[in-house]
């Protein structure tokens, strides 16, 4: 009886060591087979966020309108660029217009691309050497110059990235609402004298763009004509602008009782005019751009 009592005990000891042996094989083989299943499921984080930004980001704005360079006088200017990607930043640009052409310098946050091409990233990939754009480097600072097809369209722009060496395909608009009103030739806007409309008192449809989009003006809006200027009253939507800057002058308000009243002069209709008004809600004051769109099919007595 103490042999067979001897072997079973045996047996047991032999079978629970070898079970403990199998499982912690079997354990090890499983991490040694997700482990790079787990790796090679993860996305190639640069490129697929690149991808993704870009998608999301959207350029311009509804109802934009190409504004070419016939249209534009001659001279440099500062001009903003939307991009369709926050990895392809724009931290200042120079618009030239020369020849009736129209070309930009763009200053880029960084020095991760190294050429352009002004088209889609296939056409980018296809395209011979000669008709790249080099990054031009100076100061440690990278910049391109490309050339401008029109102002207020989307611009396809492909960009080199000198890490991963491949085209990720871009969009751009050159913001026109960015300009002097004196960067445009004058059959750029509808005028009163065009409207041919006598003095008086008209109403006109307003359209306010720009700031965090919470602040709105009253539309439409009194519009008065004197001496063949017009004057727009404009009422915002709540009494905490102390001022507007209208054309280089600064604007004081004619009442803050229950909303901010100003009168401006309009520089013109169908286009966006430049404006900026100082907002007294935040701790601090600050002065916040703006643009203002008077409707001149809207214009009536």
């Amino acid at each position: 009886m103490k042999k067979v009592a001897i072997l079973s005990a045996a047996i047991l000891i032999t079978s629970l060591f070898g079970s403990c042996s199998d499982n912690s094989d079997y354990t090890a083989e499983i991490k040694t087979t997700t482990a790079p299943q787990t790796t090679a499921s993860e996305p190639t984080t640069e490129t697929t966020a690149e991808k993704v930004t870009a998608a999301q980001i959207e350029v311009g704005f509804e109802g934009m309108e190409a504004v070419y360079a016939d249209s534009v006088k001659s001279g440099e200017y500062d001009i903003k660029v939307d991009s369709s990607s926050s990895m392809f930043k724009i931290t200042a640009c120079k618009l030239v217009v020369a020849d009736g052409k129209m070309t930009a310098k763009m200053t880029m946050s960084g020095s991760g691309y190294e050429y352009l091409y002004m088209g889609t990233e296939e056409e980018a990939g296809k395209a011979v050497e000669s008709d790249r754009i080099a990054a031009e480097t100076a100061d440690d600072v990278v910049s391109f110059t490309v050339p401008v097809e029109a102002l207020d369209k989307e611009i396809d722009c492909a960009a080199f990235s000198r890490r991963k060496e491949q085209w990720y395909g871009r969009k751009l608009v050159f913001r026109a609402d960015s300009l002097p009103k004196e960067a445009f030739s004058e059959d750029m806007f509808v005028t009163v004298d065009s409207l041919s409309l006598e003095d008086g008192e008209y109403m006109v449809d307003v359209k306010l763009e720009g700031g965090s989009g919470k602040a709105s003006v009253q539309s439409p809006a009194k519009l008065t004509i004197k001496d063949g200027k017009a004057f727009a009253e404009i009422v915002w939507s709540s009494n905490k602008y102390d001022y507007m800057v209208v054309g280089g002058d600064k604007i004081m308000p004619v009442s803050t009782d229950e909303f901010s009243v100003f009168e401006i002069p309009v520089e013109g209709f169908d286009y966006k005019m430049k404006i900026s008004a100082d907002t007294t809600a935040m701790s601090t004051p600050h002065e916040i751009e703006y643009t203002l769109f008077f409707d001149s099919a809207s214009v009536n007595k």
